[in-house]
């Protein structure tokens, strides 16, 4: 990979796509609602649904909440409770086993979005893009687990955490972090970041209507008609 291209992709592109996310998902919540909601298919076949549904978003869930932290943490302050050695090791479990209930599930709903002809048909060219793209990144994620087991100094892992800090402190030399790390290091993180970028073009743009003011509601009363 040149030089020009891995600082293009890892220290520009992450941008480009935050900025694409946030203005896409501003102008279809403003000018575009119809295209805010779920459009679940689970009406149309429900074999399989609930179980992939379930292992899917639950596997997801607790890898981002791992990639969160693990990434985002700084090293003196972790370093209070784990070494940076543990600490990989703690990551390359968890992430195995949070990976593969996710990759289970979007296995079964991957496959039932190409073969369950009710499906197919009520799907848009997107729906299947987006589902293998995550299919592919949660197969690289796992590989890339892999190849953590040859470099367990936690090296590697530190770099990817201070590539992610730099990121998101507008370091515009955070590239130079994960210059020299394993390719599937790198193309698990281009794919995230594509994710990111293809994401509000997605029917997955419903996730941001969390309805937070539900959640810490006062108080409701119910109203009943007399007879």
């Amino acid at each position: 990979m040149s030089s020009y291209f891995h600082n293009f992709i890892f220290g520009y592109y992450p941008y480009i796509a935050l900025m694409i996310f946030i203005v896409v998902s501003i102008a279809k919540y403003e000018y575009a609602q119809y295209e805010w909601k779920t459009a679940s298919s689970q009406m149309l076949d429900k074999r399989w649904f609930s179980l992939g549904s379930n292992l899917f978003h639950t596997g997801i869930i607790l890898l981002g909440i791992g990639h969160f932290f693990g990434l985002l943490t700084p090293e003196k302050v972790y370093t209070l409770m784990i070494s940076p050695e543990k600490k990989q090791m703690v990551a390359m479990v968890c992430g195995g086993i949070f990976g593969m209930i996710a990759f289970f599930g979007c296995t079964i709903l991957l496959v039932r979005r190409l073969f369950c002809l009710r499906v197919r048909e009520t799907s848009t060219k997107m729906d299947i893009i987006i589902l293998l793209l995550i299919y592919f990144q949660l197969i690289i994620g796992l590989l890339s687990i892999i190849i953590s087991y040859e470099f367990t100094d936690a090296n590697s892992m530190k770099s990817l955490a201070l590539w992610t800090q730099s990121i998101v402190y507008f370091n515009l030399n955070a590239s130079d972090f994960i210059i020299h790390e394993h390719w599937l290091f790198k193309l698990h993180i281009f794919l995230g970041i594509t994710f990111f970028l293809l994401f509000p073009f997605t029917r997955l743009l419903h996730i941001l209507s969390i309805p937070v003011t539900y959640i810490f509601r006062t108080g409701y009363q119910i109203v009943r008609k007399r007879n």
